[in-house]
């Protein structure tokens, strides 16, 4: 077992007392059905000698009876388990995704992370019930050779002379299969991840009339994933044929000497049933090849979810927010994003209770800072304080409580209108929820959807502009000290833009204070101040009109209208 599958599930899995009942059930079947060959040859010896057999035949028919019995038992202990694994790891894995936030995105891609959760979890979910019924399968062989030893000691060496064959065939199949396993379900990702990406971006290539290309480049790990597949199966082939040439071979030797050993009156005609029987139960090489084939696929995807795992969140601290303004510090921050310095030692301070502007051509950094000042990205140097405190030792709901996001594109995930609206309330009241709505400027067209405020999102027809007002209606509703909109305003028209900007400055419905992303200059003229980005320092802090006398910043607004 790899140290990914023992930190994972633990070797009894996330609901031990099934996984126990399982390993119970199966072993127990195991026994009976070594019990039976035993009992059917002494019945046989019994019928042959003519003696009295009705009680034998009635314990034969209990173990088959049993047999039955517990092969339901295992059938449903095994499917209950199994679902219940895979829904612990599904839930694992999503929960430490969103503790992690856009950065397992960014590193696993969207498509792949969702291959994991859907395909890997349920593989890897059969770990648990493998290793049980591996047990089991274990104490065929083991029991079989016992038994023979018990019926005479030479059927047992003869089947032990070919032991070390089995063990080499069992241990290249157990390393061949895990490597088939990992490539193919590698391949998997690449081709989820690249459908993922050919989804977003539908309408961009039904518009450039390159479907053919992008198919081609969904596609294009199909060969490696087919080959990878034939592979897994060519293993299991050869490891399943040398066993069908070996294990019969062993069979027909301990028939031989039971054979032998019947002419010579050392065993009984019923002892010979019983030993050929052992024999095949001893060489059950079959069923331990399909085991450790679904090991070994549990094993590689259990390694693909725990690449995940390591990926490792955000700790909080365990302070609260004393009273404050919402005075907002950000102290040597430096980020970096593939090797590149984004933001490079940026000192800025935010007074509580004002609007700061954050202006600068793409690329000078100024979503990263929105992200760095809420705590949605980690700065690789330097802190960020909220009224004094480290952002890093604020408790998670200290944290989200204080500071609220909107964003260029807001997420809206699925409930009712009022629910998205809502969404960072723990009880949202839908007076709170309509006044936020009203000062987003978006209350008007909500109340014109199907059921109003109860619409689906799903069924909530809207543009690009109506999207952003309801994200920024969630901003308004979440309340806060500190409000970071991430060029939120960006798909308003200009009527609309300022009204939210100007309910912004002078108060409205967010007294706390305000963080704006902006790329227009009708809003960073708004603002009570505005930050000047350029490759990734604050170049200048001041008023816009201030600013406006210097070419280059001039230039961000040109470039960006020309954009």
């Amino acid at each position: 077992m790899t140290e990914a599958t023992r930190t994972l599930t633990g070797p009894l899995g996330p609901a031990p007392v099934r996984t126990l009942a399982l390993c119970l059930v199966s072993t127990a079947a195991t026994g009976a059905g070594l019990l039976l060959p035993a009992a059917l040859g002494h019945t046989l010896d019994l019928l042959l000698t003519r003696a009295p057999a009705t009680r034998w035949v009635l314990y034969c028919a209990g173990i088959v009876l049993l047999l039955a019995l517990l092969d339901a038992c295992e059938t449903v202990l095994h499917g209950t388990l199994d679902a219940r694994t895979t829904a612990w790891l599904r839930r694992r894995l999503t929960r430490h995704v969103l503790a992690v936030g856009p950065r397992a995105a960014a590193r696993f891609g969207p498509g792949d992370l969702v291959a994991r959760l859907v395909g890997n979890a349920a593989q890897a979910g059969t770990a648990p019930t493998g290793r049980a019924a591996l047990l089991a399968a274990l104490a065929g062989p083991v029991g079989g050779i016992v038994a023979l030893a018990l019926i005479d000691p030479w059927l047992a060496a003869v089947l032990l002379a070919g032991a070390p064959v089995l063990a080499l065939l069992l241990r290249a199949l157990a390393r061949d299969t895990r490597d088939c396993v990992a490539r193919y379900q590698k391949a998997q990702g690449r081709i989820a991840q690249a459908l993922s990406e050919a989804v977003r971006g539908h309408r961009t290539i039904e518009a450039a009339g390159a479907a053919d290309r992008e198919t081609a480049r969904i596609l294009r790990p199909l060969p490696e994933l087919s080959e990878a597949g034939h592979r897994m199966w060519r293993v299991q082939g050869r490891a399943a044929g040398r066993s069908v040439a070996v294990a019969p071979l062993l069979q027909l030797g301990v028939v031989a000497v039971a054979g032998v050993l019947l002419a010579r009156h050392r065993l009984t005609v019923g002892e010979v049933l019983a030993a050929s029987r052992y024999a095949v139960l001893a060489t059950g090489v079959g069923v331990l090849v399909g085991q450790l084939a679904g090991l070994a696929r549990a094993r590689a995807a259990t390694e693909r979810l725990h690449e995940v795992l390591a990926e490792p969140a955000p700790g909080y601290g365990e302070r609260g927010l004393p009273p404050g303004p919402g005075r907002l510090e950000l102290r040597g921050v430096t980020a970096r994003r593939g090797g590149r310095a984004v933001l490079d030692g940026v000192d800025l301070v935010v007074p509580g209770g004002t609007t700061l502007a954050v202006v600068g051509r793409s690329g000078a950094g100024k979503s990263l800072l929105a992200a760095v000042a809420g705590r949605l990205a980690e700065p690789d140097a330097g802190e960020v304080r909220l009224d004094g405190v480290p952002l890093r030792d604020l408790t998670h709901d200290a944290l989200r409580r204080a500071v609220g996001h909107a964003f260029e594109r807001p997420a809206l995930l699925g409930g009712t209108v009022e629910e998205e609206i809502g969404l960072a309330l723990s009880s949202p009241s839908p007076a709170r929820v309509r006044e936020a709505s009203r000062t987003a400027h978006a209350d008007d067209f909500v109340r014109r959807l199907p059921q109003g405020y109860a619409t689906p999102v799903s069924a909530a027809p809207r543009s690009g502009g109506e999207s952003q007002r309801l994200g920024l209606a969630r901003a308004f509703a979440h309340g806060g000290r500190l409000l970071i909109l991430d060029d939120a305003l960006s798909s308003l028209d200009t009527v609309t833009e300022a009204r939210i900007t100007a309910a912004l400055v002078n108060g409205g419905r967010h007294d706390g204070t305000r963080l704006l992303i902006a790329h227009r200059a009708t809003t960073a003229a708004r603002a009570d101040a505005v930050a000047w980005l350029d490759g990734g320092r604050v170049r200048a802090v001041g008023r816009h009109e201030e600013l406006w006398g210097i070419p280059e910043y001039r230039a961000v607004f040109a470039g960006e209208e020309r954009a």
